[in-house]
C-alpha cells in the first residue's frame, strides 16, 4: 500500500461515494464502472469511496460477490490515472458487518491498496459502546479508520457522545464522515473530537447531504472545521462540487477585513489575529442562497419525501441522463424511483442548472468510455 496521504486528507477534498454501474441484466458493467472512476478523478476529486452505501451493500451477498471486483476496478483505475501524471488519490473502502466480516473486508481493502476503511456500524445495532469500541479496535489493527455516523434511515444506528469520545481516542482513527442528517448528533461528533484534543489530527468530513454547504462553512465549536465531504451527492455533478469546495476552502484561508485591521492596530491585535483569521470573511449572500438550492436538489434526487427509498436510483438517474450510466438499474429489481420522484428531479434540474456539470461530462464522456 502507498504511503498514507495524511496531509491531503487533513487539508480536505471532495470524495464521491462511488455508485455501481450495472447492465440491464444487473451484472457489473466494467466499462462504465471504470468510466465513473475516471469522471471523478478528471473532475478533480481528491479521493474515491467504494463499497459504501451508494455502491449498494448488496455487493457482498452470496451469489453477487462484487465486493472485491468493484474495489479492485476502482483501485486499478486510480493507479493508472496517477501513473499518467495525476495527483495521488485517497482510496476509501466501506467496511461493514460484524467483527469477523469487517476484519475480512478490511484485509481485502488493505491488500488492494486502500488507505482507509469507512467503518459502518449498522450491523451492530444492539451492541454496547464497549462492544463497538472493541469492534473498531479490531478493524483498526488492519486498516486506518474513517469513522462513520450513518443515519438510521439507510442502515445506520444512533451513536452517543460517549461512544464518539471513546472512539476518537483510538490511534487508528484518521477521519470521520459525519452523516446522521441531524444537527444534534453532528454536534456530538464534533464536540467529542474537540474534547479529546484531536482537532487538526482527525479530519472531519461532512456526509450530511442535506446540509453540505453549511457544514463546510460553519466554524464549529472548539475551532473545528469540516474540511471536505464524502458524499453520495458528490457522485454526480462532481466537477461543480469540486469548484464549490475550492471556493469554500479558499474563503476559509482568507483573513477577514476585521482581522487585517487588527494586525495593523497593535502588537496585542497581532497576537489575536490567528484566531480572528480562522473566522474568515463574512459569508456572502450568494453562498447562503446556494446552500438551500443544493439541499433542495438533494431532497429530490435522494427522495427525502419517501424516506430516501429512491436515493440510489435517483443518483443513477442523473448519471443516466448525462450518459455515464446506461440505466438506473440496482441489484434489487424493486429498488426504483418513487412515484413522482422523476418529476421532482426534472424540477430541480430545471431550477438549478448551475449546480450541474453536463458540459464537462459531454466533452469527455467518449474518452472515459474507451
Amino acid at each position: 500500500m502507498s504511503r498514507f496521504p495524511a496531509t491531503a486528507l487533513r487539508r480536505g477534498m471532495v470524495i464521491p461515494a462511488h455508485p455501481l454501474a450495472l447492465t440491464a441484466a444487473r451484472k457489473l458493467d466494467e466499462r462504465r464502472q471504470r468510466a465513473l472512476t475516471r469522471y471523478y478523478l478528471d473532475a478533480g476529486a481528491g479521493g474515491i469511496a467504494v463499497g459504501v452505501h451508494t455502491t449498494q451493500f448488496a455487493i457482498r451477498r452470496p451469489g453477487v460477490g462484487l465486493f472485491r471486483p468493484v474495489l479492485e476496478l476502482a483501485a486499478e483505475t486510480a493507479s493508472r490515472w496517477e501513473a499518467d501524471g495525476g495527483k495521488r488519490i485517497v482510496r476509501v473502502a466501506g467496511v461493514i458487518g460484524r467483527t469477523g466480516q469487517a476484519v475480512r473486508e478490511a484485509e481485502t481493502a488493505a491488500a488492494l491498496g486502500y488507505h482507509l476503511g469507512l467503518l459502518g456500524l449498522g450491523a451492530l445495532a444492539d451492541a454496547s459502546d464497549a462492544r463497538l469500541i472493541a469492534h473498531a479496535r479490531a478493524v483498526g489493527e488492519v486498516i486506518p479508520l474513517m469513522g462513520f455516523y450513518l443515519q438510521p434511515a439507510v442502515g445506520g444506528r444512533i451513536l452517543s457522545y460517549r461512544f464518539w469520545r471513546r472512539f476518537v481516542e483510538l490511534p487508528s482513527v484518521m477521519a470521520i464522515k459525519i452523516a446522521p442528517f441531524n444537527r444534534y448528533q453532528t454536534l456530538d461528533v464534533v464536540r467529542a473530537v474537540a474534547d479529546a484534543g484531536r482537532i487538526g489530527d482527525i479530519a472531519l468530513y461532512t456526509g450530511n447531504d442535506d446540509n453540505i454547504l453549511l457544514d463546510l462553512l460553519t466554524p464549529w465549536p472548539g475551532g473545528a472545521r469540516m474540511v471536505g465531504g464524502l458524499l453520495g451527492h458528490w457522485a454526480f455533478w462532481t466537477r461543480s462540487a469540486v469548484k464549490l469546495h475550492r471556493r469554500v476552502s479558499l474563503r476559509a484561508k482568507k483573513p477577514s477585513p476585521r482581522a487585517k485591521r487588527r494586525v495593523k492596530q497593535s502588537p496585542r491585535a497581532r497576537r489575536q489575529s490567528p484566531r480572528a483569521q480562522r473566522r474568515g470573511p463574512a459569508v456572502s449572500s450568494r453562498l447562503l442562497t446556494l446552500a438551500p438550492e443544493i439541499t433542495d436538489a438533494n431532497g429530490a434526487i435522494f427522495d427525502a419525501a419517501n424516506g430516501f427509498r429512491g436515493c440510489i436510483p435517483g443518483i443513477h438517474e442523473i448519471l443516466r441522463r448525462q450518459g455515464l450510466l446506461r440505466g438506473r438499474w440496482c441489484l434489487d429489481p424493486n429498488e426504483e424511483l418513487s412515484p413522482g420522484q422523476a418529476g421532482e428531479i426534472d424540477r430541480v434540474c430545471s431550477a438549478y442548472p448551475h449546480l450541474a456539470d453536463d458540459e464537462f461530462v459531454r466533452e469527455r464522456l467518449d474518452g472515459w468510455l474507451k
